[in-house]
């Protein structure tokens, strides 16, 4: 009776699938387009990061171990001496320029990309740079975390130059050696890093409430600033929080006529995050993440018929993709404590960012970057791409291993035929995006939305490998099989590489 029992039990456990197999049929001498897309993802500074923490060593192994291009670091918001280098306006003959904090979390980030394009984004603007009734404090601990320091929507110095020699001099600092500061006194950094692009701001529409108008004004500024410094790092401009709320930005700051004469619009920015409501079970989630996925793909569209319209040799990189709990928009209330995420939540939510990075290679958007690497109780832990205990990687970063391996620029999108022309996919559960890679192989990735097992058969991949990531994978490295028939078992939130023979 109980073996009996425990025999039933250990077959229910299994996957079961009792549709037949989805078949694809694919095209492959049929070339859609030519990959542009990059995987990378983005590192918000916060104090697990710093130097002696049990996080810092495994994250930043794993950084330097994924070898990412275009990953974005970002001091930001909430700890203002973690990432503002110029906390007090200058004062009887002296300057408040300090860097103790700032550079052993940046130096680290610079040596793990080491030989890799990075986008630094100080996003933070000196609050004294802003008119506000009374000066504006911050913590005097560094990790103490703050939500009241950016206050004010108006620059005292409305043509956006204090600003932009900040900035240029805080590049400068990391790329030239050090810099000059506004009272004529040398400051001596020693470094000369390779950064290969400064992105201007973080989400403005958000921090400060800055106009589209406002934003071009800021950006300008900054360009012309560091042109003066004679510095060599591109600009990535707008990193919108909204983007589908927001059209009016990227008409104003894409038209080359709004810009001052040289100016150049190398590349434009904006984020995405799934939000549940609090009432939603992981059964719901699934559900809603993949649905308004579908409303930012949209969203994308209509900002590259923007974009082709007036900039076309503007590139773009969505560089913050992911999802944040509801539970994680009232941390700051008194008295929160974080509610356990569920295992699978990190693999869905690592399936939803390969479908994005998938349908972004489709529009040939540049870059897909998944956030962020460490978030943790008090600071979005929903969206932390590592185990904010000890560093080590969760199935979200396991996944952005995975894609950042098999797919990249150069890679050939080949054909997906319908069932029948104009038909939806036989199974919209399952994605699939196939290609012929630049070393010429034959690879498809398949993404299950939902947290069930499907089959998927496709036509000639027996004798090939499977590479993948899924709930039984779960914090471990990406695992490997051999393919013995041209089925292959898709589990729930599974995230597939299939390479044929």
């Amino acid at each position: 009776m109980v073996i009996g029992l425990l025999m039933l039990m250990a077959v229910c456990a299994l996957p079961q699938t009792t549709a037949p197999p989805t078949t694809l049929q694919i095209n492959w001498d049929k070339v859609e387009r030519t990959s542009q897309t990059n995987a990378s993802f983005q590192i918000v500074v916060n104090p697990p990061l710093r130097p002696g923490t049990p996080v810092h060593d495994n994250a930043y192994l794993a950084v330097k171990d994924l070898g990412a291009d275009y990953v974005r670091y970002v001091p930001w918001l909430p700890y203002p001496k973690l990432g503002v280098a110029e906390l007090e306006p200058p004062k009887d003959g002296k300057t408040s320029w300090d860097f103790s904090l700032i550079d052993p979390m940046t130096i680290d980030f610079l040596e793990a990309t080491k030989g890799h394009s990075v986008i630094l984004n100080f996003s933070t603007i000196p609050q004294w740079m802003f008119k506000t009734d009374k000066p504006v404090p911050y913590p005097a601990d560094p990790e103490q975390v703050t939500w009241d320091y950016e206050q004010g929507t108006e620059l005292r110095d409305p043509t956006g130059k204090e600003v932009g020699e900040y900035f240029a001099r805080l590049l400068a600092w990391y790329t030239q050696g050090g810099f000059t500061d506004e009272l004529g006194k040398r400051h001596e950094s020693k470094y000369h890093y390779e950064v290969a692009y400064w992105e201007v701001l973080n989400e403005p529409e958000l921090e400060h409430h800055i106009s589209p108008e406002m934003y071009t004004t800021i950006y300008d500024a900054v360009y012309e600033a560091m042109r003066r410094q004679h510095l060599k790092s591109k600009l990535v401009g707008l990193a919108l929080a909204f983007p589908s709320g927001n059209p009016q930005y990227f008409e104003y700051f894409l038209n080359h006529k709004n810009h001052k004469k040289g100016v150049p619009l190398e590349f434009i920015s904006y984020h995405f995050y799934a939000i549940p409501t609090p009432e939603q079970t992981p059964e719901v989630q699934q559900y809603t993440f993949f649905d308004q996925t579908q409303g930012f793909l949209a969203t994308v569209r209509y900002i590259e018929s923007i974009r082709k319209r007036l900039s076309p040799e503007t590139r773009t990189t969505a560089d913050e993709i992911g999802a944040i709990s509801a539970d994680d928009l009232v941390q700051g209330e008194p008295g929160h404590v974080t509610k356990p995420i569920p295992n699978s939540y990190w693999s869905l939510t690592g399936a939803m960012y390969s479908y994005i990075f998938g349908e972004l290679t489709r529009m040939g958007i540049d870059v897909a970057g998944e956030s962020q690497l460490v978030g943790y109780p008090t600071q979005f832990p929903s969206v932390s791409m590592v185990d904010w205990d000890n560093g080590k990687p969760n199935p979200r970063f396991q996944t952005l291993k995975l894609l950042h391996k098999n797919f990249g620029p150069g890679d050939k999108v080949v054909s997906l035929a319908p069932a029948a022309p104009g038909a939806p996919p036989a199974n919209p559960a399952i994605y699939s995006l196939p290609v012929v890679t630049k070393d010429g192989k034959k690879r498809v990735l398949l993404v299950n939305k939902r947290d069930r097992a499907f089959d998927v058969s496709i036509p000639g991949a027996s004798g090939g490998e499977i590479e993948f990531v899924d709930q039984v994978t779960g914090f471990d490295l990406p695992k490997t099989a051999h393919l013995d028939s041209d089925k292959i078992t898709v589990n729930g939130f599974a995230v597939i590489v299939v390479t044929l023979p």
